[in-house]
Formats: structure tokens, C-alpha cells, sequence
């Protein structure tokens, strides 16, 4: 994974992308002085949370980009693309908390029955990505915690999240996966 170093770089350009954004209406031209590091492709998810709720969150599940620039990717589309949220507006900025997650590469779990999914998904370390056809859902590992989910909970959540029903996990014809994932605050 990545040094807190990086991780800190990461947090703070995402606030940056976001604040000069909603300053000139333009992307923010990306930074010379980075650690050498974020060059690597990663999955990179950017959480906005305001009072505690959560404010936008968009990301990468599989390593497409080099860290730097999918983090300043995701943090725009957290911020003015999450289809759940308004748009943020600057006089919110200074309310909002950052939050970066670097995934691992996403490995698919295989099981010969489904429950043996509880063996192998550990609550606080692993997040999840559900698939079923087209549908596919995804929620990063603190999602668990936050909301202090089984992991028969976290299954359901995340079915859900994909927009199928929430014991779809059990059918043979779901693919799920599981990562794990660095938090920078």
C-alpha cells in the first residue's frame, strides 16, 4: 500500500481539487511536487462527509489510473457528480471532512456454498463489491464499522447498493469480491 505521507498528500489534494474548483470553475492543474509513489495505479475512493453525514463519496474500484490522478478525479465527481447529493456549494466547503480510501486490487471470493462467505470476509478489514450481471455494488470496509454490520448485514448492503434484492449474495449466479482499504482523514 501507500505511506502516510502519500496518504496525507492525497487527502489535502483533494481538498485542493475541490476548493479551486469551486473557486474558478476549472480543474486544478495537477501538482510536480508529489510523492513519487502515487504514480501507481490504485483504486481510490474520496468520502465527503458534512456533521458526520455522508456528503458524496465516488471512486475507483479497480486500479485504472495512477493514484494522484484518480484521486483528483474522484474528489470532483464526490463532490459535483454523486447523484445522491446537490451539488457542494463553497459556502459549505468549510463544513466538509475528507476522507481518502486506497483499495487493493478487488479478489473474487469462491465459495462451493454461501456460507462460507462468513469464513472468509472479516468486518473492518474488508469491503465489498457485489455483481450480478450489469448490477454491481460496492461499499468500502468503514461502511461495515460505521454501522456496525454482521457480515450477513454487510452482504445484504451492499446487494442493495447494486440495486438487487438483498439476499441476491446467496444465489450462485452473484460474483463477490473483496479488498481491502488504506483511510486517510
Amino acid at each position: 500500500m501507500i505511506s502516510d505521507r502519500a496518504g496525507e498528500f492525497l487527502v489535502n489534494l483533494s481538498k485542493e481539487t475541490i476548493k479551486y474548483f469551486l473557486e474558478t470553475g476549472k480543474t486544478m492543474v495537477k501538482p510536480t511536487d508529489y510523492p513519487i509513489e502515487l504514480d501507481e495505479p490504485l483504486g481510490v475512493f474520496v468520502t465527503l462527509n458534512k456533521n458526520n453525514n455522508l456528503r458524496g463519496c465516488i471512486g475507483y474500484a479497480e486500479p485504472v489510473k495512477p493514484a494522484i490522478d484518480a484521486t483528483m478525479e474522484v474528489a470532483l465527481s464526490a463532490a459535483f457528480n454523486d447523484p445522491r447529493f446537490n451539488q457542494v456549494s463553497e459556502n459549505e466547503f468549510d463544513d466538509l471532512d475528507f476522507e481518502v480510501t486506497v483499495l487493493t486490487k478487488p479478489e473474487l471470493i469462491e465459495v462451493a456454498h454461501y456460507k462460507q462467505y462468513f469464513d472468509e470476509i472479516e468486518i473492518g478489514r474488508d469491503g465489498l463489491i457485489i455483481q450480478k450481471g450489469y448490477a454491481r455494488g460496492l461499499l468500502l470496509p468503514q461502511v461495515a464499522v460505521e454501522n456496525l454490520f454482521t457480515v450477513e448485514d454487510f452482504l445484504d448492503h451492499t446487494c442493495m447498493k447494486a440495486g438487487i434484492s438483498a439476499d441476491s449474495w446467496m444465489d450462485e449466479s452473484c460474483d463477490v469480491y473483496k479488498f481491502q482499504g488504506q483511510i486517510f482523514k
